[in-house]
């Protein structure tokens, strides 16, 4: 058979709820904590970013971390939308939790990337 048949591959599976606007304004509020969270913790040369996609496999949110130097760094993660309200997709323990995460990975990206050569400040 070819790859062109319709019974090939994974069987399909249920559709993935649709964000109603509610829930995107508050998904897109959260995220934007996280990324504001995140800047706090690093000095500006660091570049934070933020987005949320949708996929077959239902809605993504990421959020970017850029260092001066090094590899950038990033956490991505579908919100739970059974047994939440709209306006506690992602809670906020969670979101300090990916900030401060997302902050010492980024933090750790440029120490690898400078390796030993950045001398001592102090004794």
């Amino acid at each position: 058979m070819h790859g062109n048949s319709p019974y090939s591959g994974s069987e399909p599976s249920d559709p993935e709820p649709e964000l109603t606007g509610t829930q995107r304004r508050a998904l897109k509020h959260s995220i934007n904590q996280i990324a504001a969270r995140t800047r706090d913790f690093l000095p500006d040369e660091y570049v934070v970013g933020s987005e949320i996609s949708s996929s077959t496999a239902g809605v993504q949110v990421t959020v970017a971390v850029r260092p001066p130097v090094g590899s950038p760094v990033s956490a991505g993660f579908s919100p739970e939308f059974e047994d939440v309200s709209d306006d506690d997709l992602i809670p906020s323990e969670d979101r300090e939790e990916v900030a401060r995460g997302l902050a010492a990975s980024a933090a750790l990206q440029v120490k690898h990337a400078l390796g030993d050569d950045v001398p001592k400040t102090a004794r």
